[in-house]
């Protein structure tokens, strides 16, 4: 599989072909057995997660990851965790430089929390916003870490049409608004097909199809995987 930069990909597939499992390759929580990941000019194969964060590349999950009993704020700082600048003695004593940085950091998460219309519910402890507001909490806070690829796990799961519709929009908008490249796993093919410009369909690990969504839309071996052989006849 190939992934060129800027691409908004779709990755697709029955429960179970392996679509999680590759985002868990691809982010160091799992370790390959064969092959190889390179991510612009670096191997990723043994790279632990917090060095593939460094380098670049974040992730949702298909299951919310939020620390749900700190602020919505709070959540979203922890993602500039790769940025901080003062070393240990200054956070130990205190010292004005760790203040700076701080205050840095938390004026950066709001003004992301701004973009995302969230900056209203800073204060709210996580758990406590709608369901499609968690979702939209998860991917600024992946984005807080300024990444280069951005892996979304199912992140229309849940949600009903409307939230559905505005997530479709707030994908477009990052894409226009941010340089990066976005992997989508999602099951919802309106979304998918009116948002990805390219469809990679796993069945059971393996890969059976790739090409625009118009392409996948009417491959056989897709019909078949997702509905069964006679459908395909």
């Amino acid at each position: 599989m190939v992934i060129e930069k800027g691409d908004i990909a779709g990755l697709i597939g029955p429960n179970g072909a392996g679509k999680t499992t590759f985002f868990n390759l691809l982010t160091g929580m799992y370790t390959p057995t064969s092959g190889k990941i390179s991510f612009e000019d670096l191997h990723l194969n043994n790279l632990k997660p917090y060095k593939i964060t460094d380098y670049g590349i974040a992730r949702t999950f298909q299951n919310i990851r939020l620390f749900k009993n700190m602020t919505v704020i709070e959540n979203v700082t922890l993602g500039f965790h790769k940025d901080i600048k003062y070393g240990l003695l200054s956070g130990f004593f205190r010292l004005p430089s760790f203040y700076r940085e701080e205050k840095r950091i938390y004026d950066e998460a709001l003004e992301l929390l701004k973009r995302f219309q969230l900056d209203n519910k800073k204060d709210e402890l996580a758990k406590n916003l709608p369901y499609g507001e968690q979702r939209r909490l998860e991917i600024v806070r992946a984005l807080a870490s300024k990444p280069r690829l951005l892996l979304l796990d199912e992140p229309a799961a849940g949600m009903n049409p409307n939230e559905t519709r505005e997530l479709t929009e707030l994908i477009r908008w990052i894409k226009d608004n941010y340089d990066v490249t976005i992997i989508l796993i999602e099951h919802d093919m309106s979304l998918v097909m009116n948002v990805c410009n390219k469809l990679f369909v796993l069945d059971y690990g393996t890969l059976i199809a790739e090409g625009n969504p118009e392409e996948v839309k009417n491959n056989e071996r897709v019909i078949e995987a997702y509905l069964g052989r006679s459908a395909a006849c």
